[in-house]
């Protein structure tokens, strides 16, 4: 069942605006695991031994640490303050 908002959403609302970094990160995990699961697999069936897919994980994988370390540390949910 998706998650639901129980009031107007509102960008300018600090949880509504972290609820939506959170689904945001969600499927980009999502994302992460589809793909490169299916280039593992491929590559493990066709015996191709790409060399550049190891890679491309571990680069793909440090950049959702990254984006965890944002979601979870850094950004700042308190202001309701935006340009815009």
């Amino acid at each position: 069942m998706p998650p639901r908002w129980p009031r107007e959403p509102d960008r300018k609302d600090p949880e509504y605006r972290r609820l939506e970094d959170i689904i945001n990160f969600a499927f980009h995990v999502a994302l992460f695991a589809a793909i490169n699961s299916g280039l593992w697999f491929v590559d493990i069936i066709k015996d191709a031994h790409w060399s550049w897919r190891l890679w491309f994980t571990g680069a793909w994988f440090g950049i959702l640490i990254l984006h965890f370390i944002y979601i979870k540390a850094i950004a700042d949910y308190s202001s309701a303050e935006t340009n815009g």
